[in-house]
């Protein structure tokens, strides 16, 4: 299984779940997209990428924070450089079906960067970044009263940028 595939599907599925509860204009996705790549943007500056007036961009995206469509502005961290060197996906699967905790030790785990629950086989896909395989080792062993893991290293990453302003259907 492609898990590059995966997680950039998912990502599409939750946007057409979006789409399905919002109806996004042109200028929706145009602004979605110009966020996607640079959430620092100015008001100013993605109304001029935009084309419309800094006040009518300010609504529409005040508009798109209190509909949920954007949930938040975040950062792209480079956890190598940070020294978190060992990317590894992990698959889940509780031997008990105890979700909550697994839930509560996956969100108190400081070096999990995301957690889906899954349909299939598997319970769970995470994410986490350590300094070493001593950290992965512990995170197993942590888990392995409750779940049985598959471990998986990233050797490398392909960075996908969805094209938002084209991935939902025209109005």
């Amino acid at each position: 299984m492609n898990l590059n595939l995966y997680f950039f599907f998912t990502k599409i599925i939750i946007l057409l779940e979006v789409y399905l509860q919002m109806q996004l204009d042109r200028v929706d996705r145009k602004i979605l997209n110009e966020l996607y790549n640079d959430s620092r943007l100015s008001m100013r500056e993605l109304a001029k990428r935009v084309n419309l007036s800094a006040p009518s961009t300010a609504e529409r995206v005040r508009k798109l924070e209190s509909e949920g469509v954007i949930q938040k502005y975040t950062i792209d961290i480079d956890y190598k450089k940070a020294g978190l060197v060992l990317d590894c996906i992990l698959e889940i699967t509780l031997k008990n079906g105890d979700t909550t905790r697994m839930q509560q030790f996956i969100q108190s785990y400081p070096s999990a960067s995301f957690c889906y629950r899954v349909t299939g086989s598997l319970c769970y896909i995470v994410k986490i970044s350590v300094p070493s395989l001593v950290e992965l080792e512990e995170f197993i062993n942590d888990v392995s009263s409750y779940a049985t893991t598959v471990s998986h290293i990233v050797l490398s990453e392909i960075s996908l940028t969805p094209d938002i302003e084209h991935i939902f259907p025209e109005d």
